[in-house]
């Protein structure tokens, strides 16, 4: 009788420590998963800032005929606006007849 219960108790261990394991590795893979969702959201964020402001330059360049040289004339010609404090954005006009070159990083 005494067997049997150690055989029962040993086998009871055996689950607990294996659904323990399997919960640890269930979390670890969401966690993974939910990290993965954050950084392609956080691209696709920064590919939406960059889409607006070279919309946003294409056309002033339709209205004015010229590519704006700083990122300032459209937030104040072309109601641009980007929330400086989540995303970094490098405008780098090379001249007025060639589209800006724009990168933006979150921060």
């Amino acid at each position: 009788m005494y067997h049997e219960v150690t055989e029962s108790s040993g086998r009871r261990r055996r689950r607990v420590a294996l659904a323990v394991v399997a919960l640890a590795a269930a979390l670890a893979a969401g966690g993974a998963g939910l990290s993965l969702a954050a950084q392609e959201a956080r691209a696709q964020a920064c590919e939406s800032v960059r889409e607006a402001v070279l919309a946003a330059a294409a056309q002033c360049c339709a209205v004015e005929g010229s590519y704006p040289s700083t990122i300032e004339y459209l937030e104040e010609h072309y109601g641009l606006a980007v929330n400086k404090d989540d995303f970094a954005i490098t405008y780098e006009a090379f001249a007025s007849n060639v589209a800006p070159s724009v990168v933006v990083v979150p921060r």
